[in-house]
């Protein structure tokens, strides 16, 4: 008999794993569909033993200490900070946009003081902010607007910005001064032998069983368990009773060349001139010395592995449907991107784990001190 029945053997599910397991002494079997750990952070060496990941880049970064240090139990860490560069106008300049952008797109030579002027020239005041073509506009205006997101966006998400709700472009911040780094968290780096090494030290505990290359519901009427902890798609848990939560995939193109370098930052955004959206030379951010260098182009679609859910308002009424009914199911714990419906980097996504399991230790303390208190009353 398990304690616990983990679906998913990505952060969500592994994290709060490893707490009931190691903190609390719980015996817990996780179950994936996939045949190896790590969610979509599974990374390996490819044929020419370069160190890729299978589903697009994962840089780590977070504001968080707690997050940096509980990670930092199961891998060392490589600092790293994460460069992006855009193709606009037959030039690779940097994003987010800031003042060598600007600088460097218009022949300029402003500061600081003067690029946040420029901005506010070029930005179209909007009384009401709601999809993401207005939080764009009303921040950097039209033209940048449609030279950095506008194709992109389309790209990514099948829809016009001003069919996406604003959140998803809140996302990318504009700056006023040199700072060329993707994230500003406090902490960036990446896991110094692979995220996939650090997630087997992770469930490398004796009360761990992991079981893949299995859907959990093959088998959660044959293995006996207590709870669940559910990190899959909702409404998949629910057979889809009120319709698919629609989601964006990506198809991941890899190519190996013979050569050192392939270009001169981890990623390059080509927001217009191409079927792919971007591309991202793994050696950048791993540090892997290699005569050779591998490189992912991504290619967004509409089917596949659900990556992003997308964000639109009748999206999120069909999830409300579906939280609810999560909601009644007892013994039973919803947690991550997909049992959630909601896009989260991956700090967040530990983070919110290791709450769901002090809600859960907090839960049976009160459960044993209830039981023992009304023990205490039939007795007396």
């Amino acid at each position: 008999m398990f304690d616990y029945i983990v679906v998913g053997a990505g952060f969500a599910g592994a994290v709060i794993a490893e707490r009931l397991a190691s903190q609390e002494n719980k015996k817990i079997l996780i179950v994936d569909k996939r045949k190896h750990i790590g969610g979509n952070t599974y990374d390996f060496h490819n044929q020419d033993g370069i160190l890729v990941h299978q589903y697009g880049p994962h840089i780590f970064h977070t504001n968080s200490r707690d997050v940096f240090e509980y990670l930092g139990q199961f891998t060392a860490w490589r600092p790293y900070e994460h460069r992006v560069l855009a193709s606009v106008d037959g030039m690779l300049v940097p994003i987010p946009i800031n003042l060598n952008t600007i600088n460097s797109l218009y022949g300029l030579n402003l500061s600081s003081e003067q690029v946040d002027t420029f901005l506010k020239e070029k930005a179209i005041t909007k009384t009401h902010v709601v999809t993401s073509e207005d939080a764009v506009v009303s921040k950097i205006g039209k033209e940048l607007y449609e030279k950095f997101f506008k194709g992109y966006t389309k790209k990514q998400w099948g829809l016009d910005p001003s069919e996406l709700d604003a959140s998803v472009a809140a996302r990318i911040p504009t700056r006023n001064n040199r700072d060329d780094r993707y994230f500003a968290d406090s902490y960036q780096a990446m896991p110094l032998h692979g995220y996939t090494k650090m997630f087997e030290n992770m469930l490398d505990h004796p009360n761990i069983k992991v079981m893949l290359n299995t859907d959990y519901k093959e088998i959660e009427n044959v293995i006996p368990f207590k709870k669940m902890i559910y990190t899959g798609p909702v409404d998949y848990f629910f057979d889809y009773c009120y319709g698919k939560l629609p989601y964006r995939s990506i198809e991941f193109k890899f190519e190996t060349y013979e050569t050192e370098k392939f270009q001169s930052t981890g990623t390059i955004n080509y927001p217009n001139e191409h079927l792919y959206t971007r591309i991202t030379e793994f050696k950048h951010l791993t540090g892997q010395k290699h005569p050779k260098t591998s490189v992912v182009y991504e290619y967004p679609k509409a089917e596949g592995d659900p990556y992003y859910p997308v964000p639109r308002p009748e999206n999120a009424v069909l999830y409300k449907q579906y939280q609810l009914l999560a909601n009644e199911v007892p013994d039973t714990y919803f947690t991550g991107r997909l049992a959630t419906y909601k896009y989260y980097n991956m700090d967040q996504v530990v983070a919110q784990s290791l709450t769901l399991y002090k809600k859960i230790v907090g839960a049976s303390i009160l459960s044993h001190l209830s039981n023992g208190y009304e023990l205490a009353v039939n007795k007396a």
